[in-house]
């Protein structure tokens, strides 16, 4: 007769497993804390820096965007485009660049992709249920923006097919977004030339 031994461990009452998560830095709670209490103290933390962020974004980054704007004559659909997009996405870029180089992690891509989606969808969406005016919207800048994306998407999925992003790919996608911030200074008179050209 064959006896068989489990092989899965199993653990005391008082036996607990410490396990180092590189994603996250060394709590100052304890579990037992946490569990008691403490994770308030975490949510209260994530709330303020919410606020923080709504406070910094509507007391300074937008004036600053409405003097540059106003400096430089620059069309509203342009700023949006360059220096909203470039402040907007920052959280992104450091999130990436921590998933990259210091938890070795693959959480780049999907950050970018997944907020791109969330920012397309969502924030769209509620800024158009809560306006209290109508909001008027033009043909051209969709347009533009939709195809300079959809390339983009294109040649990232054409580049991450064998899930490696080497670095001459990265140049080529670096050097789109230099392509298109210079094409949106030529924005007028591309709108007037395909608009004069297709309609």
């Amino acid at each position: 007769m064959v006896n068989f031994v489990s092989t899965v461990p199993t653990l005391l009452p008082n036996t607990t497993i410490k396990e180092k998560d590189p994603l996250f830095p060394r709590d100052l709670f304890t579990e037992e804390q946490r569990r008691h209490g403490a994770i308030i103290l975490h949510i209260l933390g994530v709330v303020y820096m919410f606020i923080a962020l709504a406070i910094v974004c509507d007391e300074f980054f937008v004036p600053a965007l409405d003097v540059i704007i106003e400096k430089f004559d620059i069309q509203d659909d342009v700023a949006g485009a360059t220096f909203m997009a470039a402040g907007g996405s920052a959280p992104e870029l450091f999130t990436s660049v921590i998933g990259v180089f210091v938890s070795f992690d693959d959480v780049g891509i999907g950050t970018i992709v997944g907020s791109a989606v969330f920012n397309i969808l969502f924030v769209i969406g509620m800024c158009a249920i809560f306006s209290k005016t109508v909001l008027t919207l033009t043909w051209w800048p969709l347009f533009r923006d939709c195809f300079f994306y959809s390339v983009s998407l294109i040649t990232l999925i054409i580049f991450f097919r064998d899930n490696y992003i080497y670095w001459y790919e990265a140049l080529v996608l670096f050097s789109f977004y230099i392509g298109y911030v210079s094409f949106m200074k030529w924005n007028q008179p591309m709108e007037r030339l395909v608009k004069k050209t297709y309609l």
